[in-house]
C-alpha cells in the first residue's frame, strides 16, 4: 500500500513523500520520535497518529499480500516461455537492436546514460514513437508515457521522427506487396503524437507523486507499453544533500517502476546523466546516482563517443552479453551508423 492512499491530510502525505516515506513498509521501522525528527516537519502528535493509521493499513495489506504471493506461484518452465515471448521495442537502428536482443524489453527497467549531446533524448523520443508501430508491421501497437524532468522534450523533433516512422512503414508495406497493389498506411503523424502522454515535472516531489500515480493512470490506459523518464537524475542531483535519504527515495521509486513493468507488461526506460568519479588516482566519467543505484535497473546501457561515432554499450544485463554497437542521430531519428557521421561540437 502506498502512502498517498492513507486517510490523512494531503499536506501530511506531501510531507511524508518529501521525506522519502512513499510506502507503508518504509514507516514500519520508524518510531514517532524518529518521524518527527525527520525532514518531514511533522509534529510528535501528527507522527503518532500517522503511524497508528499506517499500522492499521499495513495489517490488512499484509494479510492480502500473503494470499497473493501463494496464489501467484509460477514454475520456471512457464517463466522461460514467457521470456521467449517478451515483446521488444525497436530503436530503428538494427545494429543496436541486435546487441539488445531485438530491442528494448518489456517487463524490464532499462537505464540508458551518457554525456550531453550523445542522443539520450533523441532515443527516448524514438522509442515513444516506435512503441506505436502496429502489430502487422512488427510493433506493439501501444502508447507511451514521457516524463520530462529537464524540459528537453521537443515536440518538433517528435513530429519529424513520427513522419519518418510512417515513411518507413509505407516502404515496408510496398516491399511486402510488391506484386500486388500496396495498401496505404493510414496512420498520420498527428495520431502518433496524440498517443504520447507527456508529463512535465519541475521538482523531485512532483516526480515522486507522479510515479506513485502511474499505477492508476496505466490501469486506465492499458495500451501504454513504455514509460520514459528523461531524466531520472535531474532533480535528485539538484535538490538533495542527504545522500542516505536520496538512496532510500530512489530505491523506492525504482521498485515501483519495476512493479509497473511486470504488472502491465510494459518497458520502463530511465535516461541518466554522467558525473565524475575518483578512481585509481584519476577522475573518470560514470553514470550519476552512485553504485547503489546501478543495481536498481534490469539493464544498463551506456552511450559514448568513439572518435566521431556514437556507440551504445550493454554494461549490465541478466540476459544479454556485454557488447557495443554504433548508431547515428539523423534528421529521421535513430538510425544505423554511416561512415561520414560527424561529431557535433559541444560547447
Amino acid at each position: 500500500m502506498d502512502v498517498w492512499r492513507l486517510p490523512i491530510s494531503a499536506s501530511q502525505r506531501g510531507k511524508l513523500i518529501s521525506a522519502g516515506y512513499t510506502s507503508l513498509s518504509s514507516l514500519t521501522s520508524v518510531t514517532s520520535s524518529q518521524l518527527a525528527r525527520a525532514e518531514a516537519k511533522i509534529s510528535e502528535n501528527e507522527a503518532v497518529n500517522i503511524l497508528k493509521i499506517a499500522s492499521q493499513g499495513s495489517g490488512s495489506d499484509l494479510s492480502r499480500g500473503n494470499c497473493s504471493v501463494i496464489n501467484g506461484a509460477q514454475n520456471a518452465w512457464d517463466m522461460l516461455h514467457e521470456e521467449e515471448l517478451l515483446a521488444r521495442i525497436s530503436t530503428s537502428c538494427s545494429d543496436l537492436d541486435n546487441v539488445l536482443g531485438g530491442g528494448i524489453n518489456c517487463r524490464e527497467v532499462t537505464e540508458i546514460g551518457g554525456v550531453p549531446g550523445i542522443g539520450k533524448t533523441q532515443l527516448g523520443i524514438q522509442l515513444a514513437v516506435n512503441v506505436q508501430i502496429p502489430h502487422n508491421f512488427g510493433g506493439l501497437g501501444g502508447k507511451a508515457i514521457y516524463i520530462d524532468t529537464e524540459g528537453s522534450f521537443m515536440v518538433e523533433r517528435a513530429i519529424q521522427i513520427a513522419e519518418a516512422s510512417i515513411e518507413d512503414m509505407s516502404e515496408y508495406n510496398e516491399f511486402l506487396h510488391k506484386d500486388l497493389r500496396a495498401g496505404q498506411v493510414k496512420i498520420k503523424p498527428k495520431d502518433l503524437l496524440e498517443n504520447i502522454f507527456y508529463f512535465r515535472v519541475c521538482t523531485y516531489t512532483e516526480q515522486i507523486a507522479l510515479i506513485n500515480h502511474l499505477d492508476k493512470f496505466v490501469s486506465e490506459h492499458k495500451d501504454v507499453k513504455v514509460i520514459i523518464v528523461d531524466s531520472i537524475t535531474f532533480h535528485f542531483r539538484q535538490d538533495f544533500d542527504d545522500l542516505a535519504l536520496r538512496t532510500r527515495v530512489l530505491s523506492g521509486m525504482a521498485l515501483k517502476l519495476m512493479k509497473l513493468a511486470k504488472k502491465f507488461n510494459l518497458a520502463v526506460v530511465l535516461l541518466n546523466q554522467v558525473t565524475t568519479k575518483y578512481t585509481e588516482g584519476s577522475f573518470q566519467l560514470t553514470l550519476a546516482l552512485g553504485d547503489s543505484w546501478s543495481h536498481s535497473c534490469t539493464n544498463r546501457i551506456i552511450l559514448y563517443w568513439n572518435g566521431n561515432e556514437r556507440h551504445a554499450y550493454v554494461d549490465k544485463s541478466p540476459s544479454l552479453r556485454s557488447a557495443s554497437a554504433p548508431y547515428s542521430v539523423t534528421g529521421r531519428g535513430i538510425r544505423n551508423c554511416v561512415s561520414n557521421c560527424k561529431r557535433v561540437r559541444m560547447m
